[in-house]
């Protein structure tokens, strides 16, 4: 499907068939003219974090500091939210009014994003949105992979010289690898955190094990307080706890293996990342260079922005993850916690457990015990290239440490 972008200013480009990968996730290389640049492109190959953080943000992360070894480089964090949130965005909206404050300001020629799929609102479609007000078509969250990188020639052949980016880790590793060979005059990169995606189809599965009535579900949202949101059609919200979630009912590939093996919870090739697990109720800015800096300045006195806070104390969450994770890539069953504990646990972990900044560093060291332990189970071979030596640090206080032959 190609759409002319005429009154719209939303501009879809026919997209070639993927090439088929082992542990890839679309992000669009291998549907563009040169589909082997995914050897030199992919996360999941041979990633290089110290060069790629050295190329964008002019040095890499610093163990010593605060922080930047969970988060990668940045200047600095905020707990941020729009004064006069956006109908229909996820949170407050700050990332898809970032991208029209671009077009408004004249700074880029398109925004690369995605928008609603016309067949399925949760299937998410690349589009090159090139007017400010088109921009609210790319409000909400979708799940499902998109090619977004596979439009970087069509935009290249409009003659676009000056682009923004809204994208998840894998698509924003894969353009930095690709940034200086591409020749665009500008970039600027939006990033938001990703953990965990799977198809739109399983998706679908998943909003079947959570209400009678799945299809009139608008919003879903994993929120920092240990709770999923839901928001259905004729207005009515629900909260379901993270332990009363029927995860043990999924199939045991709901999550594909590439994202229990991803590195890059933070996005931190990003100018800035845009999320919320830092965020407490708001969202959570990690400012990672000048570029980054520009794009907050651009919001001005409509970004409300506080520092970040930080309560409670991780490892036993961590610890207790690696447990059940090292059954689970051992092919054994989770163990389950009783249901006459599930409602009480669900009422202490937002009181007493992880909370703003130290949830998110939780989340970063479960990625990393993920991560290890899966390719452990199922690439040993891999650990070596895709593993970089910050994972190893995060994991080393849970007794992980490399054997012989997965290091460097």
């Amino acid at each position: 499907m190609a759409c002319p972008d005429g009154a719209s200013g939303l501009w879809v480009p026919p997209l070639a068939a993927a090439a088929p990968r082992g542990l890839c996730t679309d992000c669009g290389i291998s549907r563009t003219a040169e589909p082997k640049r995914c050897g030199q492109a992919c996360q999941f190959i041979a990633p290089d974090y110290p060069a790629r953080e050295a190329q964008v943000h002019g040095r890499s992360r610093d163990p010593g500091r605060r922080d930047e070894l969970h988060f990668g480089p940045f200047r600095r964090m905020l707990r941020a939210s729009l004064r006069a949130p956006l109908a229909g965005a996820q949170w407050t909206g700050i990332a898809t009014r970032l991208g029209e404050r671009l077009l408004q300001q004249g700074l880029v020629d398109a925004v690369l994003a995605v928008a609603p799929d016309p067949t399925d609102s949760w299937r998410p479609m690349p589009v090159l949105v090139t007017e400010p007000a088109a921009m609210a078509q790319c409000r909400g969250m979708r799940m499902g992979y998109a090619p977004l990188l596979a439009l970087l020639e069509p935009a290249r052949a409009r003659g676009f010289r000056r682009l923004a980016i809204i994208g998840i880790p894998c698509q924003v590793y894969a353009l930095r690898a690709l940034e200086r060979e591409l020749g665009f005059e500008r970039l600027y990169v939006i990033g938001t955190p990703c953990s965990d995606n799977t198809t739109t189809e399983r998706f679908h599965e998943f909003l079947a094990l959570l209400a009678e009535d799945p299809s009139t579900i608008t919003y879903l949202e994993f929120r920092a307080d240990y709770h999923v949101e839901l928001r259905f059609r004729d207005g009515r919200v629900r909260e379901i706890p993270f332990l009363q979630l029927p995860i043990s009912k999924l199939p045991a590939d709901f999550f594909p293996l590439t994202c229990r093996t991803c590195v890059d919870y933070t996005n931190v090739l990003a100018d800035l990342t845009v999320g919320y697990m830092g965020g407490q109720g708001e969202q959570w800015l990690l400012v990672r260079n000048q570029r980054g800096e520009e794009l907050v300045a651009l919001l001005g006195e409509e970004l409300r922005a506080t520092a970040p806070g930080s309560a409670g104390k991780r490892h036993n969450a961590v610890a207790g993850f690696l447990k059940n994770v090292e059954r689970a890539a051992g092919g054994l069953p989770l163990r389950a916690m009783p249901n006459w504990l599930r409602p009480l646990m669900g009422w202490l972990m937002p009181r007493v457990g992880p909370r703003g900044l130290e949830f998110a560093r939780t989340r970063v060291e479960m990625k990393a015990v993920e991560t290890v332990l899966h390719l452990r189970a199922r690439h040993p071979r891999r650990l070596r290239h895709m593993v970089p030596a910050h994972v190893w640090a995060l994991v080393r206080p849970y007794g992980l440490v490399p054997r012989e032959g997965e290091r460097r």
